[in-house]
């Protein structure tokens, strides 16, 4: 099967007999889980890759021949299929680590950051042979780095467990409803909890009480005002195509509200609220499900013929009659920053990084650029206007959370270098006028060959209303390439170059990942309470 088969496909659950997984009635391929464990530990090094990590020796004759058999059987790979090249460096796949005790090597660690730090990313659990895969597949593998009295500790985790579900989960993670979830739009939302021990556990696939019949979007939305969490469902093969639901602050999910007015599947990947409305982009990537059916490719790729459209809806709407859809030529967003209500809700402002080079978006990741973008959208008129904030190849970016939903000034944006690897953090004050340079802060990690993920930013006090928007620090992994060490740097927000506040050596390698966030050990021990 081909490419983004475990990424777009719905998961089902494997049922079980007397709690026991029933594994042997699922071939290999097919266990695409909640998981980390690989067939053998691949060597750290920065030299490593897909070569290191295949069979023992008495198998290398046969897979010898099943390479020279797929190699006449299907055509060459693009480099963003090829395993041999997606799956190489730092990349490449890593086994569980239990929880060990990890160094700092520069600076001191915040005492406000009582926590844990908990990324998320594609670590797959069985290596692709004779058939395509991209970075976007693979199972989810949980980076977690826990922080106490100036201590941090690395997790490294997934569980091997079919009976508690065989979804991906590679995406991102997320407090819903004071439980902590680990996500991937390809299935339900997988419930985690940090253990007493400091390990990470996997309950299993969570569907709010039989409310939730579909896959979730892996870009949820928290309004801190209210705890309430908003969300989407998107299907590739019935309509309707795009269902939007919200969740209370008690993990009590609201009924769906079915968007039918989206007439073709779309890949709607992330998208906005604001205290009034729920953003929708309709981009020009569409999904095709037969395509990988019979054989055909990817099923996600651009069309440029489509018109991109926003579309807007009442946050607590109990249907679509309201849906409002606008063209908006060019705008091509992945990932949306923020939005937030202006002129007494008439007007709607939102910050995303648009895509320049949509085409390239699945087949070359190195030649996609996305600049961030405010786009201004005019409710009582229905123009859309766009002003570019920044022409660097930004994206994966975060704000100070608090500020969802509400008019925020700072924005911590990912370096692409190119793109899918990030080079830094740029910080951007998106407050200033088109004409001014809005680049108000930047880090580059290091020498050549020093790369970092998604920046996370956490406020030194965050519950206090009076504290400004930039006092926090920002948080990501690091890795260099030359000597194949990994490590966490915290970095002061409110600096003009990000000034690096600590720096916490990794004990082992931590591949590039996708989103994360930063949990309070109060929030820790309040999900302990909500399982």
């Amino acid at each position: 099967m081909d490419a983004f088969c475990s990424t777009f496909l719905p998961k089902f659950h494997v049922p079980t007999i007397n709690d026991t997984p029933i594994v042997s009635q699922l071939p290999p391929q097919q266990l695409h889980i909640f998981s980390v464990r690989v067939e053998e530990k691949p060597h750290s090094s920065s030299n490593s890759s897909i070569s290191t990590i295949l069979s023992p020796k008495p198998s290398m004759m046969v897979n010898a021949v099943s390479d020279i058999v797929n190699s006449f059987r299907d055509p060459p790979l693009s480099p963003s299929f090829d395993p041999k090249l997606v799956l190489s460096g730092n990349f490449a796949p890593v086994d569980e680590l239990p929880p060990t005790d990890c160094e700092v090597i520069q600076g001191t660690l915040p005492i406000c950051l009582n926590g844990a730090y908990i990324r998320n990313g594609p670590n797959p659990q069985h290596l692709p042979r004779g058939r395509p895969y991209h970075l976007f597949d693979g199972d989810g593998m949980v980076h977690c780095v826990r922080i106490s009295d100036g201590r941090a500790t690395l997790i490294l985790t997934g569980q091997y467990n079919p009976s508690k579900g065989i979804g991906v989960a590679n995406t991102s993670l997320a407090l819903i409803g004071n439980r902590l979830f680990a996500l991937g739009e390809s299935d339900l939302p997988y419930a985690i909890r940090l253990t007493s021990n400091g390990d990470i556990d996997t309950s299993g696939r969570h569907d709010f009480d039989g409310k939730l019949f579909r896959s979730m979007t892996a870009h949820p939305k928290v309004d801190p005002d209210t705890g309430e969490t908003f969300a989407f469902s998107y299907d590739l093969i019935r309509r309707p195509y795009l269902s939007y639901f919200y969740v209370d602050a008690n993990g009590n999910k609201r009924p769906d509200v079915p968007i039918f007015s989206l007439a073709t599947p779309s890949f709607i990947h992330d998208f906005a609220i604001t205290k009034k409305y729920a953003i929708f982009c309709d981009m020009q990537i569409g999904i095709n499900p037969m395509k990988m059916i019979f054989g055909m490719g990817s099923p996600v790729s651009s069309n440029l013929t489509k018109p991109p459209r926003i579309g807007i809806i009442p946050r607590y709407a109990k249907d679509e009659s309201e849906m409002k859809w606008l063209d908006a030529p060019g705008f091509n967003p992945v990932h949306v920053i923020n939005a937030w209500d202006e002129d007494d809700g008439n007007v709607i402002v939102m910050v995303a990084p648009n895509i320049l080079s949509v085409e390239h978006m699945m087949e070359r990741m190195d030649l996609v650029h996305a600049q961030v973008e405010k786009v201004r959208i005019d409710l009582k008129t229905g123009l859309v206007t766009r002003q570019s904030i920044s022409t660097r190849n930004l994206d994966m970016a975060v704000i100070n959370p608090a500020y969802v939903a509400k008019r925020n000034k700072y924005v911590y944006a990912a370096l692409g270098d190119p793109m899918p690897k990030i080079c830094g953090v740029v910080k951007l004050d998106v407050s200033k006028g088109q004409l001014e340079d809005c680049t108000v802060g930047r880090r580059i990690y290091g020498a050549a060959g020093c790369y970092g993920g998604e920046p996370f930013f956490v406020a030194k006090e965050p519950g206090n209303p009076e504290a400004e928007e930039d006092d926090g620090y920002v948080l990501s992994f690091v890795h260099n390439e030359n000597n194949g060490e990994s490590s966490l740097l915290v970095m002061d927000a409110k600096s003009a170059n990000l000034d690096v506040v600590a720096e916490v050596k990794l004990p082992q390698r931590v591949p590039y990942g996708f989103h994360g966030l930063f949990v309070t050990e109060d929030c820790i021990q309040l999900a302990k309470r909500c399982l």
